[in-house]
């Protein structure tokens, strides 16, 4: 298990037998909520290529190790095309009846699968299975 904010800044490593070199470094997480149907995951890691480089993005899949130290990657299948993008960390946070449940502050994931575990908001924490959407005002989750 690890932090989102303990990954941002990380090195992205190229696979071994192309080197291993630094690719960039992780800037954000792209989170897929799944579309109501509870916890989402994480689809793509997004990274910079030096201090002002473009940013690009790697789906998951591309994605070997995820570790204190660095992103190890098993391919270079960086992507063309950036997929949409709302980022999670500071997104205000509503439950489906309308109240505000504060900002996100931190999100906990499985390395392993990419599956999120657990949002830890300015008004406490919440399990990742009441995920419902995501949108570009708001993290939407399910009433207790």
């Amino acid at each position: 298990m690890m932090l989102f904010t303990e990954v941002r800044g990380l090195p992205v490593l190229a696979p071994e037998p192309a080197g291993g070199g630094p690719l960039g470094t992780v800037s954000s997480l792209t989170v897929d909520v799944g579309s109501g149907s509870g916890s989402g995951s994480v689809s793509h890691v997004r990274f910079r290529d030096g201090r002002f480089g473009r940013e690009k993005a790697l789906p998951w899949d591309a994605v070997d190790t995820v570790g204190p130290g660095a992103v190890r990657l098993r391919s270079a299948a960086v992507l063309e095309t950036l997929p949409s993008h709302h980022d999670l960390l500071g997104r205000r946070v509503l439950v489906e009846t309308g109240t505000e449940h504060g900002t996100v502050l931190d999100v906990a994931f499985d390395t392993r699968t990419a599956r999120l575990l657990a949002l830890f908001t300015t008004r406490g924490e919440l399990p990742a299975g009441r995920l419902l959407g995501l949108g570009g005002y708001a993290l939407v989750v399910r009433a207790a």
